[in-house]
């Protein structure tokens, strides 16, 4: 989070983003976080956190949706060399997710792979039909990540490093308009 301050305030640091930080991980990596977040091309997490090489394990999907191979890569820090910080982040105005919304709402279906993204997307769809948000389309972000939170702190795999206390798994959003990365479930008490 004190690289999303320095995001925000311009004050930028650029760590680990040299020659001599790529030759110190070329051997090995111990990144430690894993970020879950959207295609988007104005969400790059490496520059929301102001991190560098090495630092972060990241997966992008469409609405940040898993499946069992976006499941598996987001485990695979966390249960090989300990990285302690799973966060999924949505973002405003997501597209993804505004697409899923409208075509839901309309009873249509979008083409190609896309409906994919849409059918992951439902039981969030339903949880913002339910909650008769003003906004829903930042509603069913908001909700999404933390739906999908929940379940990698639920998943069979994780919930031990969970309990244990080795991992935290959060859910975030990302203001467009401001820069700021806001925690809204799952944050470390200590």
């Amino acid at each position: 989070m004190d690289g999303n301050e320095r995001w925000q305030d311009g004050n930028l640091k650029h760590p680990d983003r040299d020659p001599k930080r790529r030759d110190f991980v070329a051997e090995e990596q111990d990144p430690y976080g894993v970020i879950l977040s959207c295609i988007d091309s104005r969400v790059p997490p490496e520059l929301l956190f102001d991190t560098g090489l090495g630092d972060l394990f990241v997966m992008r999907t469409g609405g940040q949706v898993v499946g069992p191979v976006v499941t598996g890569s987001v485990e695979y820090g966390p249960m090989t060399s300990g990285t302690p910080l799973i966060v999924v982040l949505g973002h405003q105005r997501c597209g993804a997710i505004k697409a899923a919304y409208e075509a839901m709402r309309d009873g249509k279906k979008l083409p190609g792979n896309l409906q994919a993204i849409s059918d992951a997307l439902r039981p969030a769809y339903e949880a913002t039909v339910k909650a008769k948000a003003k906004d829903p389309v930042d509603a069913m972000v908001r909700i999404h990540v933390k739906q999908t939170s929940a379940d990698l702190r639920s998943n069979r795999d994780l919930s031990p490093l969970v309990k244990k206390g080795d991992l935290a798994v959060v859910s975030a959003y990302y203001s467009l308009d401001t820069g700021r990365v806001e925690v809204l479930t799952g944050a470390p008490s200590a």
